[in-house]
């Protein structure tokens, strides 16, 4: 939202390159945040409205995104973990981790699962991707002990104390995070040379 257009000899000069139209971030509420803010977010805040809103700063999670997905495609899909609690992130993680190959966790996350070999779902991921770093603590505490990297979807109320990466959005709304796990997905395919990303926005999307 800020730092897009650039005055130059008084031309509008474009400086950087959205993956999608800013319109349609803001269509999806990427840039809407709650009424709290947190300092670790203060950073990724571009304004706060009238009604008490803190609004994101698209153009971070843009950039945000294609980082992730960099590092993401450094990894075996299979020892990705997604992880969602959050009720709305739940269908976006789990096809996210459908198509790209990797593992999901959706719902209540067990303690011990990243920790605890004798439990009978045990597994070893070597990087975790967390819809929500509050409803996800759990997970990432067990990622933190392990030292495996954490990327987390930031709402302006979360703390990044725990998180590698932080991708700021609105990680409540269910068409903001479709969108997050669509893009971050369709920018893993783009990174990896495929051709054939034939999903929509919809597919990632969570029933009412």
């Amino acid at each position: 939202m800020n730092c897009l257009d650039e005055e130059n000899n008084g031309q509008n000069e474009i400086t950087y390159e959205p993956i999608v139209p800013l319109e349609e971030y803001l269509a999806a509420g990427i840039h809407i945040g709650t009424q709290q803010k947190t300092g670790d977010m203060h950073r990724f805040i571009y304004r706060v409205r009238t009604d008490g809103l803190y609004v994101l700063d698209v153009e971070t999670t843009d950039k945000r995104i294609r980082a992730a997905s960099q590092l993401l495609t450094r990894y075996p899909p299979q020892k990705i973990l997604v992880i969602s609690a959050r009720q709305y992130g739940q269908r976006p993680s789990a096809v996210f981790a459908k198509i790209a190959g990797a593992v999901a966790i959706t719902g209540r996350f067990v303690p011990g699962t990243l920790t605890n070999p004798q439990y009978a779902r045990y597994i070893e991921p070597e990087i975790i991707v967390a819809t929500d770093p509050t409803g996800d603590a759990q997970a990432i505490a067990e990622a933190v002990s392990i030292g495996i990297p954490v990327i987390g979807l930031c709402d302006t109320n979360n703390s990044t104390a725990n998180v590698d990466l932080v991708i700021p959005t609105n990680n409540k709304g269910r068409k903001s995070l479709a969108m997050i796990y669509w893009l971050l997905t369709k920018e893993m395919f783009t990174i990896n040379g495929k051709a054939n990303f034939n999903y929509t926005i919809e597919d990632f999307e969570s029933e009412l």
